[in-house]
């Protein structure tokens, strides 16, 4: 029998089909999935985080680290806003986690029990993170991007793998780059994505070393403008014993998504030892100055950075569920 086709085209296909390429089950995802199941779907996150940021400005900033959180580890499964039980110990005991904020936990509770109330067992937990994610994005300011709908919400949510999975504070740009790079992002998505500091705070033992203990010769990061520097070794004094205190990351316009957080980074305004290392490093000032000067440079960058952030590991058909409630899975995991 003769093959139209080489015999090593058709091993190259059948080959292709065998894997389980991430984009064959992104493809599963589609902006307007529930648009028949649950057509108030849109309507009903919009409203439940435009309430909640109203009522608690930091939400947006808390929801999109949460998100950036819980899609690092493992994909975007919702497996952060699983609770302990006697039987697991889930992801948000972990000590890196302890600082997510609660108001970003309430938005996602929120929006699922109006959901539920509309469209009982249709929407997962990934699928309300993302979409709440994005809105909040665009309700502070920023871009507005596609969020592909149809994830499913993992079935496992354990502390152990959360360690190694989270970029550090203390990360060199050598370690910073290679986490992204390691996970498919470039190192210009690394640069928009650090742009999400433009909103929100960090606490102050996340840059405590930058004020107290640089170098043994040098306690203040000189990188630091002198004045900033001052008011931060005020605010942060007691930071061992109030580890609450916390300072925002971009001080200029702290509740806005602009491109103010890049203008700031050369003037000796950034707070994180990373995202000052931004613009000292050959390999990432380069995008810090684009940003800088063009905004709509940034806000094209991070949208695009941000699609692909969002479908980042996501399990669809029976490799997850559709959770009842987002802080417990169906059945009892041991």
């Amino acid at each position: 029998m003769a093959f139209p086709f080489p015999l090593t085209f058709l091993i190259t296909i059948i080959f292709s089909f065998s894997l389980p390429f991430p984009s064959l089950v992104q493809s599963k995802l589609t902006v307007g999935y529930y648009q028949k199941t649950c057509p108030d779907f849109e309507k009903i996150i919009r409203e439940t985080v435009t309430n909640k940021q109203i009522t608690s400005p930091v939400t947006a900033a808390g929801t999109l680290r949460l998100f950036f959180h819980d899609c690092m580890v493992d994909g975007c499964d919702a497996s952060v806003l699983i609770s302990s039980n006697s039987f697991n110990q889930a992801e948000r005991e972990a000590e890196i986690n302890h600082s997510l904020s609660g108001d970003a936990f309430d938005v996602v509770v929120h929006a699922k029990t109006n959901l539920e109330l509309s469209c009982p067992g249709i929407v997962s937990c990934s699928d309300i993170l993302a979409q709440a994610t994005r809105d909040l994005v665009v309700m502070v300011g920023g871009p507005f991007y596609n969020v592909r709908l149809g994830r499913k919400d993992g079935m496992i949510s354990k502390v152990d793998n959360v360690e190694g999975n989270l970029p550090r504070v203390n990360f060199t740009m050598d370690r910073l780059i290679e986490y992204f790079t390691e996970r498919g992002f470039t190192i210009q998505e690394l640069v928009a994505l650090s742009g999400g500091h433009t909103i929100g705070f960090s606490h102050c033992k996340e840059f405590s070393d930058r004020l107290f203990h640089y170098s043994a010769t040098t306690p203040t990061d000189p990188d630091i403008y002198p004045k900033f520097a001052e008011k931060l070794k005020s605010m942060c004094a007691n930071y061992q014993t109030d580890t609450a205190m916390s300072a925002f990351n971009d001080v200029m316009t702290p509740g806005k998504f602009d491109n103010m957080f890049f203008q700031n980074l050369p003037r000796g305004l950034g707070l994180l030892a990373t995202d000052n290392a931004l613009v000292k490093d050959p390999r990432t000032k380069p995008f810090v100055e684009l940003y800088a000067v063009n905004q709509t440079a940034f806000f094209n960058d991070f949208a695009h950075a941000m699609e692909k952030l969002s479908v980042f590991g996501v399990k669809t058909g029976r490799k997850g569920e559709v959770r009842r409630r987002c802080d417990l899975f169906n059945s009892i995991q041991t």
